[in-house]
């Protein structure tokens, strides 16, 4: 009877594994998402990202890369205008402040163990993991002056499900990324009502190649 019972659960942990949505398609989605036009009021510059907290979990969460692609795409669709050259007036620095991370609904998990995973079948969540992050953009000039900080942020809810959710080993990546698009979606109307100001700034500084002995950008 037990060794029925075990072959059972292993059953449904694989079809829980294979059943679940593509996490992967979802982090594309969110980091590629594009909720407003791209108005390129600003000039040409480099991003520097700095993940701060969100890169300090181990085994989970975000990969150490994926703050760096949010925001460069960010940058890319809504704040530097395209241009052919390479001139650069200056530098978009993205920094996470914060970034907590929560387990959810861990009693869901001892029921569907007693009642063998049927629940699940039946479309209700293991559990949840929840993001909530602080984030921060500096425009910075040529010269390394800071001339604009904004600041967003982001709380997402993920569910750990069969059918309408995500797989356990995933959602907690999904989790941060969303809760980062979140935090941007928030840092970009900032921007945008600030940005023919901080356009006539990062001109009047000049193009990065052309400030000589100018101090590193820390």
């Amino acid at each position: 009877m037990m060794y029925r019972y075990a072959s059972l659960l292993c059953l449904l942990g694989f079809l829980g594994l294979t059943s679940c949505k593509s996490t992967e398609k979802a982090v594309y989605r969110t980091v590629r998402s594009n909720n407003s036009v791209a108005l390129g009021r600003l000039p040409k510059l480099d991003a520097v990202v700095e993940p701060g907290p969100m890169n300090m979990q181990e085994g989970e969460g975000a990969h150490p890369d994926d703050a760096s692609k949010l925001f460069r795409q960010e940058l890319s669709y809504h704040l530097a205008e395209p241009q052919d050259d390479t001139t650069r007036y200056g530098y978009a620095k993205f920094m996470v402040t914060k970034a907590e991370q929560q387990r959810t609904g861990r009693v869901l998990q001892a029921f569907q163990m007693l009642t063998l995973m049927t629940p699940s079948l039946l479309g209700v969540p293991l559990e949840w993991y929840r993001t909530n992050v602080t984030a921060e953009v500096q425009i910075i000039n040529a010269r390394g002056e800071v001339i604009g900080t904004y600041t967003g942020t982001g709380r997402s809810k993920v569910r750990v499900a069969m059918y309408h959710g995500y797989g356990q080993s995933k959602a907690a990546r999904l989790s941060d990324v969303q809760a980062l698009r979140l935090a941007l979606d928030q840092i970009r109307p900032q921007l945008d009502a600030d940005a023919d100001t901080l356009r006539l700034q990062l001109a009047t500084s000049g193009p990065v190649e052309e400030i000589i002995g100018s101090a590193e950008l820390k």
